[in-house]
C-alpha cells in the first residue's frame, strides 16, 4: 500500500542558541571548511557527501545521486502492515510529524477515520533525510501523525544495562507498600503544567547582563518532593523488615 505525503513537522525546539565569541571583545568566531591536502578554505558550491571506504579514500556523492538513490521512496511511504499502535515501544519512537496528502483528499480522510476507530497503525518505510526511515502513521486528533521509528539494532536492550539488583528479593508487601506511594502521588498528565525552568533560568540570566545588572548566584530549586519519594520508600521498606 503506498501513501503520497508531505510532512509537517509536530514540534518545535526552543532550545537556546549559543554561539561562540572571543571573550576579549565578544566578537562572533567563524568555523570554517579547510582541504587539509590544499589548507586553503572550501567554497559551500564544491561540497559533496564523502564515505570513507578506506583510511584516507573516499567514495563521492552529490545530491542528484543521493536523490537519485532514494527513489519515489522519497514522496511516498510503504504501508507494509498495519498492527496495534499500543504494540509500538515508546523507545522506539524517534521525531513526529503531521502528514499531509498530495492528491486523493477524500481517500486521505478514509484513511484517518479507519486508523482512529481501529486503533491501529501503518508500518512501513519513506526515505528522508538521505536515509530509509521504519515509519508509524497512526491518527492523532483530527490529523495523520508520521512518527519516525528506530530500527531494532539502534535499540540497546535494557538487559546489557548493568542496573543493581536488591540484595534481597522483594517480598510481596515491599511491592505493594512501593504501589501504594506512587498511587498516592498520582495526577492526571498535562504538558501545560510543565515548562522548561531552565531555559527560562538562562534567558532571564541573559536579560539580566543585556541591561548591566548585577548577576549573582540563584539558589538551586529545592528537591524536596524527590528526597521526600526517596525517603519514604526506605522508610515503608525498613518498615517491612523491622
Amino acid at each position: 500500500m503506498r501513501v503520497p505525503i508531505k510532512l509537517y513537522s509536530a514540534t518545535v525546539s526552543h532550545t537556546i542558541r549559543f554561539r561562540e565569541v572571543h571573550l576579549a571583545d565578544g566578537s562572533p568566531l567563524e568555523h570554517r571548511r579547510i582541504c587539509t591536502k590544499e589548507d586553503r578554505e572550501v567554497p559551500y558550491d564544491e561540497i559533496v557527501k564523502g564515505y570513507e571506504i578506506a583510511p584516507g579514500e573516499y567514495v563521492t556523492l552529490d545530491p542528484d545521486e543521493l536523490k537519485a538513490a532514494a527513489g519515489d521512496r522519497g514522496k511516498l511511504i510503504e504501508i507494509e502492515q498495519f498492527v496495534d499502535a499500543d504494540e509500538i515501544d515508546r523507545v522506539q519512537i524517534g521525531r513526529s510529524y503531521y502528514a499531509g496528502t498530495r492528491e486523493e483528499p477524500e481517500t486521505w480522510a478514509l484513511l484517518h477515520e479507519a486508523l482512529a476507530a481501529s486503533g491501529m497503525a501503518g508500518i512501513g518505510r519513506f526515505t528522508f533525510h538521505n536515509r530509509e526511515q521504519l515509519v508509524a502513521i497512526r491518527a492523532l486528533g483530527p490529523a495523520i501523525a508520521v512518527h519516525v521509528l528506530r530500527f531494532a539494532d539502534e535499540i540497546v536492550p535494557a538487559a546489557e544495562l548493568d542496573v543493581p539488583e536488591p540484595p534481597e528479593p522483594l517480598t510481596a508487601k515491599e511491592r505493594r507498600m512501593a504501589e501504594k506511594l506512587i498511587e498516592g502521588l498520582y495526577e492526571g498528565f498535562d504538558p501545560e503544567d510543565w515548562a522548561d525552568r531552565h531555559r527560562d533560568a538562562v534567558m532571564e540570566l541573559i536579560r539580566e547582563k543585556a541591561e548591566g545588572r548585577t548577576v549573582g548566584r540563584k539558589k538551586p530549586k529545592s528537591k524536596r518532593a524527590t528526597a521526600d519519594l526517596a525517603a519514604a520508600l526506605e522508610a515503608s521498606l525498613e518498615e517491612t523488615h523491622a
